[in-house]
C-alpha cells in the first residue's frame, strides 16, 4: 500500500482526545481534533522530556487527503504517524 494510503488510513484511525505514544522510545503527548464534520483533522504532538514536536492539519476528502504539516517537512510528519505507538502496545 503506498504511505499516503497508509498514513491516510492511520489518523482516521486515532481516536480524538489527548493522550500518549511513542515514537522511537520517546513519549508524546498526542492531541488530535477532527473538526468541521469530519472534513478537518488537527494534530499536534508534544515530546515529553524534549524539544521534539508535530503539527499538522489533514483535510481527508480532498482529493486523495491533503496534508498541510506546520513548519516541517512531509516526509517527519507521515513517518511519525505511521510509526507512532500506543502505551498499550508498546
Amino acid at each position: 500500500m503506498p504511505l499516503k494510503k497508509l498514513f491516510h488510513t492511520k489518523i482516521l484511525s486515532l481516536k480524538d482526545g489527548s493522550y500518549d505514544v511513542y515514537y522511537y522510545d520517546k513519549r508524546y503527548l498526542l492531541s488530535k481534533q477532527t473538526q468541521l464534520n469530519s472534513k478537518l483533522i488537527k494534530l499536534y504532538a508534544q515530546e515529553l522530556g524534549g524539544s521534539g514536536f508535530i503539527s499538522l492539519n489533514y483535510y481527508p476528502y480532498i482529493g486523495p487527503g491533503l496534508l498541510r504539516p506546520c513548519e516541517m517537512p512531509e516526509k517527519k510528519v507521515i513517518d511519525f504517524i505511521l510509526s507512532i505507538k500506543s502505551e498499550d502496545r508498546v
